[in-house]
């Protein structure tokens, strides 16, 4: 049973920062932290310092902890970092590469090789990444994952790591085993991947030492995570079959709930496990909110999207990927940043900035729909984006259907659920998660507004089609479904 006076710990490795969260099994939120992360980008290169990650760990842990009433007790803690970010480390865990991170596009002749030996991969997953950096700074290594270099600083000792950051990393998932044969042909050797766990697994206690540097107490039990983009699914509760969860922050991810994988034989839509062994399928893109940082580094967002409202739609229409390579709706390592048309203004180009990934956001479910997913279920908005009332209702109206944001939108959320869950050895991850998610806001389309919107997304569609980036088949579903959505609104 779980502990209801305890609070879970919830980590949350982010691109921009690392979020804690104290939250009790209810739902209510004790205490919160967060602590700046800063990446080197050059050209198609991401890199961070892993190292910072543990530093700023350290502040968030003790500023969620030290806001929780005296004497709280911490049942358990999980952490979840960015899907396909993984380093170097020597056998005691001790980083001794960089971290490329998640949309680190340098290995593209790796995953050239990997999908010709059967695998299938995108260009910025792990595997690729650990052939790179293996050519780089040779055998006798280990592979990490973001996660499990913090976890080697909780408890002491590298632990294996969980199935969901290893799927990106070639681990098949269906077999729950890595695929010996294939990586034995790629040459990878024997070491360099660590052993592999489901979620929700106990992976050890936070060491004396880690105990110190975070105010987390010595011996609170470290369960095996997910990723950024499950753990925020879990903080949206979209845990039963047709249910889907769309996070927006840095990016964009879209996952949801399925009784069977959702085949997609492109490698753009892939399948997590939960640790009840049911399926999580969904896809990441490259669009989402960075685009807002990238072209208005220090504005003021709700300034900006009271400005933005006067342009529905905008004058342009954006697809406004921040780096080149897209993931998902689509796999085209070539995309760039798009933009159709003039903007009158900086409000005009901040909302055809929103509109974009409020496009890209449709784009995701049309291919998903085109592949047969169950999209029947409720959709939550989670993620740094939800934060924007404006925006949230602007998704609504572009996406044509109701939509439900929670009082927390923080993927650190999910993992505190995923460690209740997981400690209690009890249960269901689907009736933790409900037990702590809260819905504060639930919108519906604004009368007529998915019309207005619908012009701007069949030219986008269009454009991204003729550029031979989105296939012939997914933009003639997207219309398809566009009339029948218009024609509703």
């Amino acid at each position: 049973m779980v502990d209801e006076g305890a609070g879970w710990l919830g980590v949350d490795l982010g691109t921009q920062s690392v979020r804690v969260l104290l939250v009790t099994a209810d739902g209510t939120v004790l205490g919160s932290g967060s602590a700046p992360l800063a990446g080197r980008r050059h050209g198609v290169r991401h890199e961070q310092d892993p190292l910072r990650w543990w530093a700023a760990l350290c502040t968030a842990s003790r500023a969620a902890l030290g806001a929780a009433p005296p004497g709280t007790p911490v049942g358990g803690l999980a952490v979840c970092g960015t899907s396909g970010t993984v380093l170097l480390t020597d056998a005691s865990g001790r980083p001794v590469s960089p971290a490329l991170m998640y949309d680190d596009g340098r290995a593209t002749r790796e995953a050239a090789r990997i999908r010709e030996a059967g695998l299938v991969v995108q260009d910025t997953w792990a595997l690729p990444k650990a052939l790179w950096l293996l050519g780089e700074y040779g055998p006798g290594l280990r592979l990490a994952h973001q996660p499990d270099l913090i976890v080697t600083r909780l408890t002491g000792a590298p632990p294996p790591a969980d199935s969901s950051h290893a799927l990106k990393t070639g681990y098949d998932v269906a077999h729950e085993c890595w695929p010996e044969a294939a990586l034995a042909r790629l040459g990878v050797p024997e070491g360099l991947l660590p052993s592999v766990v489901r979620p929700g697994t106990v992976l050890g206690e936070v060491c004396p030492a880690a105990a110190d540097a975070t105010g987390i107490p010595a011996g609170t039990p470290v369960l095996a995570g997910m990723t950024d983009g499950c753990a925020a699914q879990i903080a949206s509760g979209a845990l039963r079959p047709g249910s889907w969860n769309s996070v927006l922050g840095t990016t964009l991810v879209v996952k949801g709930a399925a009784r069977d994988p959702v085949r997609d034989p492109t490698g753009v839509v892939y399948n997590h496990r939960a640790p009840d062994g049911t399926w999580l399928p969904g896809g990441a893109s490259s669009v989402g909110a960075g685009a807002l940082a990238a072209h208005f580094p220090g504005a003021d967002p709700a300034a900006m999207d009271e400005r933005a409202a006067a342009f529905e739609p905008s004058s342009a229409v954006a697809y406004p990927l921040v780096s080149p390579g897209e993931r998902f709706p689509f796999r085209a390592p070539q995309a760039t940043s798009l933009l159709l048309g003039e903007v009158a203004d900086d409000a005009d180009r901040w909302a055809a900035l929103l509109q974009g990934v409020g496009f890209a956001e449709r784009l995701c479910l049309d291919c998903l729909h085109h592949l047969g997913a169950p999209l029947d279920g409720p959709l939550t908005f989670t993620g740094g984006g939800a934060r924007s009332p404006y925006w949230n209702q602007l998704r609504a109206d572009i996406l044509g259907r109701p939509a439900r944001v929670p009082e927390q939108t923080e993927p650190a959320l999910g993992m505190a659920a995923l460690a209740a869950f997981g400690a209690s050895g009890a249960g269901s991850l689907a009736g933790a998660a409900e037990r702590m998610v809260r819905v504060r806001t639930v919108l519906e389309p604004r009368p007529g507004r998915t019309a207005v919107f619908a012009e701007p997304y069949a030219r986008l569609v269009d454009a991204l089609r003729d550029r031979g980036w989105l296939s012939a088949a997914v933009a003639e579903h997207a219309r398809a479904r566009l009339h029948l959505d218009t024609d509703r609104s």
